[in-house]
């Protein structure tokens, strides 16, 4: 399935890896109902383009993102004056979907997140694989302070650094810095510069470059399904995903590929 057309976000392919660019730099990238919608169409894409291993998000102009447009806000307290709360909440809810999609894509996921990483850019670094920070990169939920919610992201925000930070990031409101993000678990590596935010990235995707795509996928799902099913039936549903892989043609390449001591195929493209 081919990339559709988007307008609010850049797309860039280089070989194994797609970079996405939340691209609306004029407003520090809020993430608007078109962007939102830009996003989940490219999803349905990744979910089934397996020749990509891994997908690069960061936003244009300095910063991640500012949270959500309030333009749009503005849209749906109209259609909310006629149609009453449902309009609020498919509103809201569509955000969730979007983060429920990239948490659960069979790519790797990595944040780069420099500047403001505000609302729901919060939420989407909150659902990547790996997340590079630049130090001085400011992080907040701000939406208590605006008499609202963070209503989509605050699950994943209590999964990536648990009940007792989300509790206070979110009911201060407060702001933390990159450096402060990564020594709470929400991001794993805090850079001091542009420079060397490239060179974590570069190593990173060197790294993954070695890790088997089809392997990977399942991992990831394996993980997944370890915070959802009983520790009996997830160990159970773990041995057969073994078998399947062991059995399968990257399991049978990186043995060998062990053996003869060279790398293997996914690794030497």
């Amino acid at each position: 399935m081919d990339f559709p057309n988007t307008t609010q976000i850049a797309l860039r392919q280089d070989g194994p890896w797609l970079h996405l660019t939340l691209n609306r730099p004029e407003s520090r990238n809020a993430m608007s109902r078109q962007m939102v919608e830009e996003l989940l169409g490219v999803a349905d894409a990744l979910e089934s383009r397996r020749d990509i291993r891994g997908v690069i998000i960061r936003g244009a102009g300095g910063h991640f993102c500012a949270g959500g447009d309030i333009k749009d806000m503005a849209e749906a307290r109209a259609k909310a004056a006629t149609e009453g709360l449902p309009a609020w909440q498919r509103f809201n809810r569509v955000f969730g979907t979007l983060l429920q999609r990239y948490d659960a894509l069979p790519q790797v996921t990595i944040a780069v997140l420099e500047g403001a990483v505000m609302g729901g850019g919060f939420g989407l670094a909150c659902i990547s694989d790996v997340a590079i920070a630049h130090q001085d990169a400011q992080f907040a939920m701000p939406e208590t302070s605006l008499g609202i919610l963070p209503a989509q992201i605050a699950p994943f925000v209590v999964n990536r650094i648990g009940f007792t930070q989300a509790r206070r990031l979110t009911l201060l409101g407060s702001r933390i810095s990159g450096s402060e993000a990564r020594d709470l678990g929400l991001v794993h590596f805090a850079e001091a510069s542009a420079e060397a935010i490239d060179a974590r990235l570069a190593d990173v995707l060197k790294q993954l470059r070695r890790c088997a795509p089809n392997a990977n996928a399942n991992t990831k799902r394996l993980l997944h399904l370890t915070r959802q099913i009983p520790l009996t039936q997830a160990l159970d549903e773990a041995a057969v995903m073994f078998s399947q892989a062991v059995t399968g043609a990257e399991g049978s390449e990186g043995t060998l590929a062990f053996v003869q001591k060279r790398p293997a195929t996914w690794a030497a493209d």
